[in-house]
């Protein structure tokens, strides 16, 4: 059995030596078989130059440099796309959550002959600020959205083959990863663990704010919908406020004012025009998730304990499967 080990590296020169020592520590208790993908999300600092020494000190170790910042989410899904193991474990490198986790996440895969094992906070981690806006960003995507995501998921995950497999061939290019986990389907298993606040976060309220509004218009359709039905609503209120009117001019004589059919005018035709607009959104929306074909990434180059001529057939492997333009 061989096992992959994901990880980004982005402003992770404090941490990634210790990460790699303790992770592969507690994977050599599963296996002897282990790699450790290291992919460099154009980190400012020296993280790339603290994982190349690593790599030239162990073999196991594989270190993926992108050509700039990419984002965190695309950073591990380029990573797991270049995992080979029959299990893959994916966490992040700033030990806020403990490489020693994967102990107990194996434990419960096999326990529960589940595909995948993921970790959740027992209690969102920082002060109230920070969880009054994590609350706010899951109640607006959980209002507008089409799927619901997992609240206080973390990365770390263990994961079996076929459950990558079937992850990395989403041809999302704007995405939120837990959307995609969650939208992989497969038996997926929670399992509480602690995670520790070492370093402030980098999601603030704007921040959060922001990725609601990204992924709530790239991948739900019940914000359209919503639109459409607000026009429909206002449409009808000016069709029967209309009909009202007339009634009451052809039973008492009751005559409308200028102002008055001016606003209900104005009312129709506003919710006439929100209908269709909202009509044609869902098919722009449709035509919009179908033909966007941007790479998720691009690689650099691929720093691999292997001979140069099977690293290029399997990078252009990969390169056709996920889209990832790479350079060497």
């Amino acid at each position: 059995m061989k096992l992959s080990i994901v990880s980004t590296l982005y402003r992770s020169a404090s941490t990634v030596e210790e990460f790699c020592a303790r992770v592969i520590s507690t994977a050599e208790k599963i296996t002897d078989d282990i790699e450790i993908i290291l992919v460099n999300d154009g980190s400012p600092d020296d993280s790339l130059e603290l994982a190349l020494n690593l790599y030239r000190a162990d073999s196991r170790i594989i270190v993926v440099d992108l050509v700039r910042n990419f984002g965190h989410h695309k950073a591990m899904m380029t990573g797991l796309a270049y995992a080979q193991g029959d299990l893959v474990f994916l966490i992040d490198c700033d030990l806020e959550e403990e490489p020693e986790v994967l102990g107990k996440f194996f434990e419960t895969l096999g326990q529960e002959n589940c595909d995948v094992v993921y970790g959740i906070q027992e209690r969102r981690r920082g002060g109230l600020v920070e969880r009054v806006t994590g609350a706010v960003f899951f109640t607006i995507v959980e209002a507008l959205s089409d799927h619901k995501l997992p609240r206080n998921v973390v990365t770390a995950r263990l994961m079996r083959r076929d459950y990558v497999r079937s992850l990395v061939r989403h041809r999302d290019r704007e995405f939120l990863i837990a959307h995609l986990w969650e939208l992989a389907g497969f038996k997926q298993i929670p399992l509480k663990i602690t995670k520790l606040a070492l370093s402030p976060t980098t999601y603030s309220l704007r921040r959060r704010l922001e990725m609601a509004i990204k992924h709530v218009t790239t991948t739900s359709t019940r914000l359209l919908y919503y639109i459409l039905y607000t026009g429909i609503l206002v449409c009808g209120l000016s069709v029967v406020t209309i009909a009202y009117f007339i009634v009451r001019y052809l039973l008492s004589g009751i005559g409308v004012g200028g102002w008055t059919s001016l606003i209900v005018s104005v009312w129709f035709f506003g919710g006439l025009t929100t209908l269709i607009l909202g009509v044609l959104g869902i098919y722009i929306a449709n035509i919009l998730s179908e033909t966007k074909r941007r790479p998720y990434t691009t690689v650099r180059r691929v720093h691999r304990a292997e001979n140069e001529r099977h690293v290029i057939k399997s990078v252009a492997a990969l390169d056709s499967r996920q889209d990832t333009r790479v350079v060497q």
